[in-house]
């Protein structure tokens, strides 16, 4: 019991479609048919504008932090770095949107907020750098994946928290996964670019 409840707790938490519930109830509009389809921040700021891509993307974070901290709240054993790992998969596989969901990068940087925040701050960092240079979030996000791997490893052998890092590896697979389509366009030259 005291594996359950954190895991499906972290795992609900995840599964909030904030992309969908604010456009339904604040724009009367379905952000999966619109755009990319996709229920992350990305595709919300496309559709919906900037004020609500910064609301979801500031939800999206916190259902990661909320996970990652769920032990200071519920005794478990389970490690706090695995429940924020069940949160992505949560927001990737959501209960409550058929089970088609965001790109995991804003829940997995709420992880990061929640568990090493320095590494947070370097990702923010790193992002906007990227999206300044690149103008493509996807390949922004990709290049954050990989700086925050590079992190890991540095970190894990200076402190020993190689949990840390085994997390942080998964996590950057799952967004070289959920990108490959955005990889194809890339290579293609067809990926869409923002606008500053």
């Amino acid at each position: 019991m005291d594996i359950l409840i954190p895991v499906l707790l972290a795992y609900l938490l995840g599964s909030i479609p904030s992309a969908l519930w604010i456009g339904k109830i604040f724009y009367n509009t379905d952000v999966r048919t619109k755009g990319s389809g996709n229920l992350g921040a990305t595709n919300t700021f496309r559709v919906l504008g900037s004020t609500a891509g910064l609301i979801v993307t500031i939800l999206d974070i916190l259902k990661g932090t909320a996970a990652t901290l769920i032990p200071l709240f519920i005794a478990t054993d389970i490690h706090p770095l695995l429940l924020g790992l069940i949160a992505v998969v949560g927001h990737m596989y959501p209960v409550f949107a058929k089970f088609k969901g965001g790109k995991a990068v804003a829940t997995s940087g709420g992880i990061l907020l929640g568990y090493q925040w320095p590494l947070f701050l370097v990702a923010v960092a790193v992002l906007l750098i990227g999206l300044k240079i690149t103008k493509m979030v996807s390949l922004s996000s990709m290049i954050l994946a990989v700086v925050a791997v590079i992190y890991a490893i540095i970190y894990a052998v200076n402190t020993g928290d190689y949990p840390f890092l085994a997390v942080i590896l998964v996590l950057a697979s799952f967004i070289f996964y959920r990108h490959r389509a955005n990889i194809a366009r890339i290579r293609t030259g067809t990926e869409p670019k923002i606008k500053w």
